[in-house]
């Protein structure tokens, strides 16, 4: 099983979210630098994470991110189902749909493992994946230079 960059991009954001001190707000643009990837791909994950109530956000001059009061503790295989979303591992009726998909046993074992992956990530929170020694690389990727 592979996460979409997206959920991944996702779970990072949370994470480094995660390490700020209470008075310490981040930008979606220093994010996406932080990690180097597009901010308009960064603004799709926040807008997401924000929908789902993980990640708080607020425009304007004293605006920023950070992360919901409790989001510390939701499961981090609940986040990667929710940016996940509900589609298939395999796509059966698309514009060229698999003959075997009215007897087709792999299917259901394909959501079944799916599912087990997600389960396997559902005992550790964001707080667990953002603690030492992951938090000091968090806590330095500003300062960071790329690659």
């Amino acid at each position: 099983m592979q996460l979409t960059a997206f959920t991944d991009l996702g779970l990072r954001i949370v994470m480094r979210l995660a390490v700020l001190e209470a008075d310490q707000v981040a930008t979606t643009r220093v994010l996406a630098a932080e990690l180097h990837v597009p901010a308009t791909h960064a603004a799709k994950v926040v807008t997401q994470l924000a929908r789902l109530g993980i990640v708080e956000a607020r425009r304007g001059r004293t605006g920023g991110l950070w992360l919901a009061d409790d989001a510390r503790s939701i499961s981090v295989g609940a986040v990667a189902r929710a940016l996940e979303g509900d589609g298939e591992v395999v796509e059966c009726h698309g514009t060229n749909p698999c003959p075997l998909r009215d007897g087709c046993l792999l299917r259901g074992a394909l959501a079944r493992a799916r599912e087990a992956f997600f389960a396997a990530l559902d005992p550790l929170t964001i707080a667990d994946v953002a603690a030492p020694p992951t938090r000091s690389v968090l806590l330095t990727l500003g300062a960071r230079p790329p690659g």
